[in-house]
């Protein structure tokens, strides 16, 4: 079994590492780095990655402050979501947005926490999606504290 990782240049974070230090850390899956330009090129990193015979990708995004970046996030968003369909693969769409943050350090932070949870869901899709159902419904976060669930 392999796991895509697609990362960007435009990023301020190298995520595909975090990716890959994260994905060893937790399991022996192998994996493919495909290191693209931008968020708009990742619905085709993705979709080559799993034809190149990955069952899932973990897609590593940046986006900027700006409408045009808000616009390129939602292009990307929609091309992620049509490699799924045509596919029957998951993508998981890790993007950080450059105005989540007050600061360097928080968003850095931020970064780290989200690609690393990610992996470990992208991982649990793969080769544990019970642990996945009993987190159903908890209020689970990437990048920000868990805010739990809503109790009855």
């Amino acid at each position: 079994m392999k796991v895509g990782i697609a990362d960007t240049t435009f990023s301020r974070v190298d995520m595909g590492k975090i990716a890959i230090d994260e994905l060893r850390k937790i399991s022996g899956l192998k994996y493919v780095r495909y290191t693209v330009p931008g968020i708009k090129d990742l619905p085709v990193a993705a979709k080559k990655l799993l034809d190149d015979g990955c069952e899932i990708v973990i897609t590593l995004g940046w986006v900027g402050k700006t409408q045009k970046d808000l616009v390129s996030y939602l292009a990307m968003s929609i091309g992620l979501i049509t490699v799924q369909i045509l596919t029957g693969k998951h993508v998981i769409d890790v993007t950080v947005h450059e105005d989540e943050a007050e600061n360097e350090k928080e968003l850095l932070s931020i970064a780290e926490n989200r690609v690393r949870e990610h992996v470990r869901n992208a991982v649990d899709l793969l080769l544990n999606p019970k642990r996945l159902q009993k987190l159903a419904g908890t209020g689970q976060r990437q990048g920000y504290p868990d805010v739990g669930p809503i109790m009855r």
